[in-house]
């Protein structure tokens, strides 16, 4: 199918749903709420090529205009000037509309579980995990996105042996996506009396939220534990074993809460947890196959992989997976330009799923 028909096709198919959306005799609710979003979804790709159109006959007839020798010739010459500043215009929107025909992550409007770890490097580990966890705190915050702590392992000190979050909002997914992997940084901790430079690294995780109707737990397949929670140097003790340790049998999962004093609601957040990592789990399964013959790739959300240095003396975050680096550091930690990297790995991973097309 070429792609002026491919156009046309979604054109009309956007046309069809604006009518039937618009008599609206559909008894069934999940039906017109099918339909809808259907509709939302080729709205943007649908403008975009009416757009398109219309330069594209603006440029027609500005060609005619370039030949006729009627006219005179500054009205040629106004032709011509005008038919090559709409051929930049056109290449814009013809890239728009490839990208937009990319296929869709299913999971991209999808609220996320975060988790992060402390890695190699001791206590400057575990508040690198720190910086990175309110890293993430302010870039929601900067987003509109609301951000709820499930769960944190402290060392009393500021720093994190781990922590998991709840992040929800609009298309936080697509945003956070690439996020998954090592993270390393250099600085000289505040310990270190000789000012070395001391590299350590923390690990992320960017997990789809997933509800009940998603993926099935067997009851049978999970061992429940409970027991008596406690905070860092003994604070918080509950005097009720309302902590909750969840294992899947099968994946050997392993699940943890106790931030909640009810033991009803830290096995939900586990329970949360749980499904996100074994639905993650069978995604990066899917991926990997998919990705077997794939010659770039932006990143597989491997948690193993060292995508990230922040080196704080010299005031640089470099991005290894497209060797960028932004002389941006504080303004990247505190969430304010973590969009400029996430929105170089996003056009780097649509060029590279382009290139696959086109191969």
């Amino acid at each position: 199918m070429s792609l002026a028909h491919k156009l046309d096709r979604i054109l009309l198919r956007h046309d069809e749903l604006r009518d039937l959306l618009a008599v609206h005799t559909m008894s069934d609710p999940a039906d017109f709420a099918k339909l809808s979003k259907e509709y939302s979804d080729l709205t943007d790709i649908s403008e975009t090529i009416t757009k398109l159109r219309n330069l594209e006959q603006e440029s027609k007839d500005l060609a005619e205009m370039m030949v006729d020798s009627s006219a005179d010739a500054e009205m040629r010459d106004l032709a011509t000037t005008e038919f090559h500043n709409l051929k930049a215009d056109v290449a814009v929107l013809e890239q728009e509309i490839r990208v937009l025909l990319l296929p869709k992550d299913a999971d991209d409007e999808r609220n996320v579980i975060l988790e992060v770890r402390a890695g190699t490097g001791g206590e400057e580990a575990g508040l690198f995990a720190a910086t990175l966890l309110r890293m993430y705190q302010r870039y929601a915050a900067v987003k509109g996105w609301k951000f709820e702590l499930l769960n944190s392992a402290d060392t009393g000190l500021g720093a994190i042996r781990e922590a998991s979050a709840s992040i929800t909002g609009k298309g936080v997914y697509a945003r956070l996506k690439y996020e998954s992997g090592v993270h390393r940084v250099q600085r000289v901790p505040e310990t270190e009396s000789s000012g070395r430079i001391h590299t350590s690294a923390a690990t992320v995780a960017v997990l789809p939220e997933v509800e009940e109707v998603d993926i099935e737990i067997d009851e049978k397949d999970l061992q429940i534990d409970v027991y008596r929670a406690s905070g860092a140097g003994g604070q918080h003790v509950n005097t009720t074993d309302s902590a909750v340790r969840i294992t899947h049998i099968p994946t050997g999962v392993v699940v943890t809460q106790q931030d909640e004093r009810s033991q009803h609601k830290n096995k939900a957040k586990a329970m949360k947890i749980l499904r996100a990592r074994l639905y993650e789990a069978e995604r990066a399964r899917k991926d990997a196959v998919r990705a077997a013959n794939r010659k770039d790739q932006v990143g597989s959300g491997d948690r193993s992989e060292r995508i990230r240095t922040y080196n704080f003396p010299q005031g640089r975050v470099s991005d290894h997976r497209i060797n960028l680096t932004l002389y941006k550091i504080q303004q990247i930690t505190d969430g304010e330009a973590l969009d400029e990297l996430i929105d170089a790995l996003t056009s780097e991973d649509q060029a590279a799923r382009m290139s696959e097309d086109i191969d």
